[in-house]
């Protein structure tokens, strides 16, 4: 069974704070003018906020730019961060370093989840109609070129590729317009990029893994409103990342940690380094008594400004972390990406009221080149300029990183008149080197403060049809190099090959040993189900 299109004004693929920006700028605009716009948006979780996770700490200023009643509406947004640490960790002991200036005056310490669960709502009383549980598995592409929309996976299929009792066509969604808003390493938008070469100037793109934690605390050294982020101990010295630890309200504590993909020892896995550094002292007093309540991983761009593909493209344009919009400077990128979506509303909506997707002779009808103009001379752009050598500083190793963040960021403001390059930031393994002999000392599985994965994937709330096709695939996901795939933080692929698993976190489509690997959308719905993550 087959479907006829549906058919919008404009599609927008990802349901996190830039999808639903966009929309809800889209539609803010129509009412205000009058003009018939219909907008649809796609979200592959089961619902909206079910795949949302982030640290967070939200600087509100892209948020009162697109909703500037926002408190008195209800937006989840109460806790201001009150107090703010940087530490640097060895294995026993804490040391306080400068103010870090990651800009955390009149930020909010967020669920993100629960931002987006709210956004929807604005979004849907404003008329447009979204889509939880439908992941878009294909670009639709015209003869001339142009994106036109895209193509939803299908429901039912078995791992052999035939029909369930349950079988259900995927659907073509067309619109005039589609903005992608997937998050960091998205198919679609990873397709888009290879396929328009939209990252021929760029610099290459570097990321880290995030993993997330929550906690229901119990001990005097919470204190509701704090902030602290750490570096150091347990990685080690040539190691990118660092550690978060935010308090939130109703004693609950967010705590976690980065590791960046370019890690170099191949045993090394960052979900244990995760477990690991619950066992710092300042960490165990403060976890001590508690319980783990949600987990969640996700993988983080941070190339910076070095490493943006162009943002636009014939028929669509890439929007917040999709396109690398994160300000690694502050760590933060929610607020870059729902200004990235305001933005793209604002020109997309301008591009309809004129005409331009009506005059098929025009050259850039299809294509809304002004939108990356704009942004990047926003303060985003400037922002992005400003920390553009913060990543790339780490490539020496910590303490060099630290040095250059301190000279760059600290003393001249972000605006040292060198740029660093990001080229030699390798996040992949090198398939042919042997593994190097490193005891990295993970402590055992206790079931208080270190889980194992599978407990781990409980708290994800992870749900997947095991009866499908894979969603990974390559040429070696059966071979003996899957003992070494140990950056996997939900156990997909050791010690059998587990993708039901999987909770989307795209580190296997990053690290992986070869460029052939591909990560697919499973059925919509499927994987985690986060909860005011």
């Amino acid at each position: 069974m087959t479907h006829d299109p549906l058919i919008y004004d404009v599609l927008i693929v990802g349901g996190g704070p830039a999808g639903l920006s966009a929309a809800i700028r889209l539609r803010q605009q129509a009412i205000e003018s009058g003009y018939e716009l219909k907008v649809c948006l796609l979200e592959k979780g089961s619902t909206i906020g079910a795949h949302i996770i982030s640290g967070a700490i939200m600087d509100p200023r892209a948020l009162t730019s697109l909703l500037p009643n926002w408190k008195n509406d209800g937006a989840p947004v109460n806790q201001n961060v009150l107090k703010e640490k940087l530490l640097f960790l060895t294995r026993e002991k804490s040391y306080s370093l400068p103010n870090p200036q990651f800009g955390n005056k009149d930020c909010y310490i967020i669920s993100l989840g629960a931002l987006c669960k709210w956004l929807a709502s604005q979004a849907e009383a404003l008329g447009v109609d979204i889509f939880p549980g439908f992941a878009a598995s294909e670009l639709i592409i015209n003869s001339k070129g142009v994106v036109e929309g895209v193509m939803t996976g299908a429901f039912g299929v078995d791992k052999d590729g035939k029909k369930r009792a349950n079988f259900q066509a995927g659907l073509q969604i067309k619109a005039s317009h589609t903005l992608f808003a997937e998050g960091c390493r998205g198919h679609l938008s990873k397709d888009i990029i290879r396929r328009f070469k939209l990252d021929y100037k760029s610099q290459s793109q570097s990321y880290s893994l995030g993993i997330k934690e929550l906690w229901e605390v119990k001990t005097s050294a919470y204190s509701c409103g704090q902030v602290t982020h750490t570096v150091g101990w347990p990685l080690d010295m040539h190691t990118y990342g660092g550690g978060f630890i935010y308090h939130q309200p109703d004693n609950r504590v967010a705590i976690g940690l980065f590791v960046g993909l370019d890690y170099k020892i191949q045993q090394l896995d960052p979900y244990f380094e995760m477990q690991k550094f619950k066992n710092h002292p300042i960490n165990k007093e403060l976890l001590m008594g508690g319980q783990r309540i949600g987990f969640g991983a996700r993988s983080v761009v941070e190339g910076g400004v070095q490493a943006l593909p162009k943002l636009s493209f014939p028929g669509g344009v890439l929007l917040g972390d999709g396109a690398g919009l994160l300000d690694v400077g502050r760590m933060k990128g929610v607020h870059t990406a729902i200004y990235s979506g305001k933005v793209a509303a604002e020109e997309t909506f301008t591009a309809f009221r004129d005409g331009k997707f009506n005059n098929s002779s025009s050259k850039s009808y299809n294509e809304i080149t002004v939108y990356e103009r704009k942004l990047l001379k926003s303060w985003v752009g400037e922002d992005l300029q400003k920390s553009r050598n913060i990543r790339p500083g780490f490539k020496w190793g910590l303490f060099s990183g630290l040095v250059n963040g301190a000279l760059d960021h600290i003393l001249l403001k972000g605006y040292a008149p060198w740029t660093l390059s990001v080229d030699k930031l390798n996040c992949r393994i090198n398939r042919n080197s042997s593994a190097s002999q490193v005891t990295l000392g993970y402590p055992k599985i206790d079931g208080i403060l270190v889980f194992d994965k599978p407990s781990s994937l409980h708290q994800a709330g992870v749900i997947s049809e095991e009866n499908q096709p894979s969603h990974l695939q390559s040429e070696f996901l059966t071979t003996k190099d899957n003992q070494q795939r140990n950056y996997c933080p939900a156990g997909v692929f050791t010690p059998t090959f587990n993708p039901a698993n999987c909770i989307h976190c795209k580190t296997c489509d990053i690290k992986d040993f070869d460029e052939k690997f591909t990560w697919k959308p499973p059925e919509g719905g499927s994987g985690p189900n986060y909860i005011a993550m």
